[in-house]
């Protein structure tokens, strides 16, 4: 397993751990820090291993931060003049 990949994993763990917190205000600031560690974290990726499995890990990372593409995808449907 390369080291782009093990990093990778360890941040599904942490994002998980952060999950099991029951803190409802820390949630989001967790989340904005999970998702700027995980951008750069996925270009690594993608670049270590191809752009196949970088899209297996985009869609993992997704998966764990659902909330914040799901509102992504609502503020972009309402400001580009999408149904």
């Amino acid at each position: 397993m390369t080291l782009s990949l093990s990093l990778a994993c360890a941040w599904a763990v942490l994002a998980n751990v952060i999950a099991m917190f029951p803190s409802r205000r820390a949630h989001w600031p967790a989340a904005y820090g999970l998702i700027a560690v995980g951008i750069p974290l996925l270009g690594y990726v993608t670049y270590e291993n191809g752009p196949l499995v970088g899209l297996i890990v985009a869609g993992a990372g997704m998966s764990i931060l659902r909330w914040p593409v799901i509102y992504l995808t609502r503020w972009l449907r309402t400001h580009l003049g999408g149904a």
